[in-house]
């Protein structure tokens, strides 16, 4: 299994910006696919975003596109979600992610396919 740990979560206001990062153990951190879900409270967990091994191709839930952006370092063994004009909603518990068995590499986005998984950063964002 691969650890993570995610870092960056905050009180913001809305429209403003947030990054959070995650940082993976493990020597095969490129073989996995990284995704971001969230959970807030009383809400089951939703995905947000995810990305390949490579980083060429990326998925996002519709009430996140063209406002996130998720990236990865294979170098440093780190996915980064970039977060932009938020809104109240987007107020939860934000959870990094690995799956680890994605045939093909290919985006799953239901959080059963996700192996191991971080604490959890949280992000508030006031109206």
């Amino acid at each position: 299994q691969v650890q993570l740990v995610e870092s960056g979560g905050g009180l913001v206001q809305a429209g403003d910006s947030l990054r959070l990062s995650c940082a993976a153990s493990g020597r095969t951190f490129n073989r996995y696919i990284m995704g971001w879900f969230r959970q807030a409270p009383g809400k089951e967990r939703e995905f947000v975003a995810a990305v390949t091994w490579s980083g060429d191709k990326s998925s996002y839930a519709d009430s996140v596109k063209g406002r996130f952006t998720i990236s990865r370092d294979n170098a440093k063994n780190t996915v980064d979600l970039e977060m932009k004009s938020l809104k109240p909603e987007d107020t939860a518990i934000y959870y990094c992610a690995a799956d680890i068995t994605s045939l093909m590499g290919l985006i799953r986005t239901s959080r059963y396919a996700y192996e191991s998984w971080g604490q959890g950063t949280q992000v508030t964002v006031s109206s």
